[in-house]
C-alpha cells in the first residue's frame, strides 16, 4: 500500500466496546495507532478519531475498506476513511473578492509549511489579488459578477472546479452570496470567514456599526457553507476586547487579525481530517435540524 497512514471518523449511537474493536481491527492488519480521540454526546451519541499507520500493512486499500465495511456495520455508524502519504494533498480553489488580506495569510503559511495543501486557482470578481496570483505562479480566474449574471457566472465556476477536481473551497472574504445549486456539488466542503459581533451587525459596514455602538469585544467565525446565509455549522471562532481606546482603523486591524486566524485554524482542521458535522438532537423549534461539528484537537 503506497498510503501511510490511515484516518477513520466514526460517528454512532454509543454502545460499549466500539474503540476496543476497532483498536483490535488496526491491531490484527498491522497497524500502529498514531492518535486517537473520541467524544460521547448527549449521553448516547459517540464519535471517535482514529490515526494510525500503514506502513507493515500488507492488504490493499480496497480490502481495508471492505473489512472496516464489515466492522462498522455492526454500530450502524456512519464513517469517512482517508488514506495519506507525504504526496496526497488536497486541491483547494480559493475565492476572494477585493480585501486579500485572508488570501495572503493562507498563501504564507502554506509556503512556510503551516498549512499542506495545492491551490490549482483563484477566482475573483475583482482584480486585486491578480497580481498575487501571477506572482505565485497560480491560475487566476476573473469572473465579475452582477446580478443578471450570476446563474452564469456560477456555470462557469463550476466548470473551473470541476476541471481542476477540486476538493475544497475556501471563500477568502468572497463577497457574493453562493446560490444553492454551486452548494449541493460541495456539501461541507465550503468554507467560509466572517466577521461575529456580540451583537451582530447585518448590512454594510460592520465595524463602522460596531464602533457607532460601543463594542467591547469583536469577534470572527469560520463555517461550512450551506443555503442559509452564515448559518452553517461551525468550524472555529475567536473574540478579541475592544475599548474606548480603540479607533475605527484599529478596531478593522483588529477584525481583519481575528479572521485570518479563525480561517486558518478551519482549514487546518478540514485538511487534518478532523471535522465531524452532524444534526443536533436537542434542536430547538426555531433551529430545528441545526448542524453542528466535533472537532478533535490538533
Amino acid at each position: 500500500m503506497k498510503e501511510t497512514r490511515a484516518i477513520l471518523l466514526i460517528s454512532c449511537k454509543d454502545k460499549p466496546g466500539i474503540v476496543s474493536q476497532v483498536a483490535n481491527f488496526i491491531f490484527e492488519n498491522k497497524g500502529n495507532i498514531l492518535n486517537l480521540e473520541q467524544h460521547v454526546e448527549d449521553p448516547n451519541r459517540f464519535f471517535a478519531r482514529f490515526e494510525w499507520s500503514l506502513e507493515k500493512t500488507e492488504i490493499s486499500a480496497q480490502e481495508l475498506r471492505k473489512k472496516l465495511t464489515l466492522l462498522l456495520k455492526n454500530f450502524q455508524a456512519n464513517w469517512k476513511l482517508k488514506l495519506k502519504n507525504s504526496e496526497s494533498k488536497k486541491k483547494v480553489a480559493i475565492f476572494v473578492s477585493k480585501y486579500t488580506h485572508c488570501l495572503l495569510d493562507l498563501l504564507w503559511r502554506k509556503e512556510f509549511g503551516e498549512l499542506d495543501f495545492e491551490i490549482p486557482v483563484i477566482i475573483s470578481n475583482h482584480l486585486d489579488s491578480e497580481k498575487i496570483s501571477r506572482e505565485r505562479e497560480i491560475e487566476y480566474k476573473y469572473l465579475p459578477v452582477q446580478k443578471e449574471n450570476k446563474r452564469v457566472v456560477e456555470e462557469k465556476q463550476l466548470e473551473i472546479l470541476l476541471k481542476y477536481k477540486i476538493d475544497l473551497i475556501v471563500l477568502a472574504r468572497y463577497m457574493q452570496i453562493l446560490t444553492g445549486n454551486l452548494i449541493k456539488h460541495y456539501p461541507e466542503k465550503i468554507i467560509n470567514i466572517h466577521h461575529s459581533f456580540l451583537p451582530a451587525f447585518v448590512g454594510g459596514n460592520p465595524y463602522q456599526q460596531a464602533f457607532d455602538k460601543g463594542v467591547k469585544i469583536i469577534g470572527a467565525t469560520s463555517h461550512y457553507v450551506t443555503e442559509e446565509l452564515d448559518q452553517g455549522p461551525i468550524i472555529e471562532q475567536e473574540t478579541t476586547r475592544i475599548s474606548h481606546q480603540d479607533s475605527l482603523s484599529r478596531i478593522i486591524q483588529k477584525g481583519r487579525d481575528l479572521e485570518r486566524l479563525v480561517l486558518s485554524r478551519a482549514l487546518r482542521a478540514d485538511l487534518e481530517e478532523r471535522i465531524i458535522v452532524f444534526e443536533s438532537s436537542k434542536s430547538s423549534r426555531e433551529n430545528k435540524g441545526a448542524q453542528k461539528t466535533i472537532v478533535f484537537s490538533q
